[in-house]
């Protein structure tokens, strides 16, 4: 469902807070928010308002974690409200998460996290800040690391932060309880996780923190210790989860089901073009600005399926490179999958070839090269026949691949096979 606020998004530049009527603010920086609880939704949607009213702009951030590589188009969501923001005037922080990282969130895992050093966060962060550049205003956008504030705590400085916050208050996490209820280690240490991003709000003064609705205990917790320091509390703007390709489960590298936003355009676009028709609502409502009076004939289905992905398809691609870009990724799509011609440029697969040609397990080149998230996604796929190699359907993971063979991974991917090194 959509949010109760249904005006259009605009394709505008930049806005001053004065430029832009609250009602018009509302209506953009609360489309397709999402808390679980109509309660506290109706709670921020007043705050915000009335925080709005003061005229000035407010102090936003949203913190990510580096714990990985290569981000998702689920990793985009919140950075496009960021940027929902930020085109209002607003000050936008992208905040990394360099050193509750370095613990991980346990928010909806069914165990603690493995803890990364900071040099691998540190690396990770690189990746990411790339990406989100390609979002968000380089040089309108605040970037700071949450290691430089949390690292010099003292310990008595953690008890006092920890005595804001009672154990039954943790527990009723759902996620906590789930695995109090089946038995599962639940550690202190992720306890200590909340308590680090409540600290990251009060520090920077927070009047906004965006996030995905699996934050709402963290950023509620931000919130609370912002009361209990007499400052005024931030208000909560949370995002769905965005369903993955399989049109189920959250995106997920590890789950196979992921659209990443390093991908060629060509290889973005058709992918977009492959999710069920059931996602095309929460696409378009959280990945585009199309007004959402053009989506609501989506919704009752009165456009083609075809036609709304491709809509669809451009706009993300056009949003991630530009206009250009878009228009010949949709053309190479029209003209290879719809026309049945052979990619005009399709990804390189380096193999290692012996007098041009090499027996190979199949999952373990795809998923060498990136070209699948994991040698599991590609098991998946040569189960289901989503593989070919020259126009042949693959059967098994040993294949013999020769030098300059075509790939088809699912409908819309090509790679040629080249020689390695």
């Amino acid at each position: 469902m959509l949010s109760v606020y249904q005006s259009p998004l605009y394709t505008w530049e930049a806005m001053t807070t004065t430029q832009a009527s609250i009602d018009e603010q509302m209506a953009v920086l609360m489309r397709g928010v999402e808390y679980g609880d109509a309660n506290i939704q109706r709670t921020m949607e007043e705050d915000l308002r009335e925080r709005l009213k003061l005229g000035k702009p407010l102090r936003v951030y949203c913190g990510f974690d580096p714990t990985f590589t290569g981000l998702t188009l689920g990793n985009m969501v919140p950075m496009l409200k960021l940027r929902q923001f930020q085109r209002f005037g607003h000050e936008v922080t992208f905040l990394f998460g360099t050193m509750t990282a370095r613990i991980g969130d346990p928010s909806d895992k069914a165990a603690a996290r493995q803890q990364l050093t900071s040099e691998e966060v540190e690396s990770n962060s690189k990746d990411w800040l790339e990406q989100a550049h390609r979002v968000l205003d380089r040089e309108k956008t605040t970037i700071q690391r949450n290691a430089e504030w949390l690292a010099p705590l003292t310990l008595e400085e953690v008890v006092r932060l920890a005595s804001n916050f009672t154990v039954a208050e943790f527990l009723a996490h759902e996620t906590f309880k789930k695995r109090m209820d089946e038995g599962r280690p639940l550690y202190i240490h992720e306890f200590i996780y909340a308590l680090m991003q409540a600290y990251d709000a009060h520090h920077m003064q927070t009047d906004v923190q965006v996030g995905g609705v699996d934050q709402l205990f963290n950023i509620m917790a931000g919130r609370k210790l912002q009361q209990a320091l007499g400052e005024r509390p931030l208000i909560a703007v949370c995002t769905p989860l965005l369903i993955g390709t399989d049109g189920t489960q959250k995106m997920s590298k590890s789950v196979g089901n992921s659209i990443n936003m390093d991908m060629t355009p060509s290889d973005m676009y058709g992918k977009l073009m492959s999710i069920p028709d059931s996602l095309l609502s929460n696409y378009y409502t959280l990945l585009t600005d199309v007004p959402i009076e053009e989506i609501e004939p989506i919704e009752r289905g009165d456009m083609k399926p075809m036609d709304a992905k491709k809509r669809l398809a451009h706009e993300v691609v056009a949003l991630l490179h530009d206009g250009a870009v878009a228009d010949a990724a949709q053309a190479e799509f029209e003209r290879v999958i719809q026309g049945g011609e052979a990619p005009s440029e399709p990804v390189d697969l380096p193999v290692d070839l012996d007098g041009g040609k090499a027996i190979v397990d199949i999952t373990q080149v795809l998923s060498g090269a990136g070209a699948v998230a994991s040698r599991g996604e590609a098991r998946r796929l040569v189960s289901q026949g989503g593989i070919a190699v020259d126009g042949v359907a693959v059967t098994q993971a040993q294949v013999e691949l020769n030098e300059g063979a075509i790939v088809r991974i699912g409908r819309h991917r090509f790679y040629r096979v080249v020689r390695k090194g």
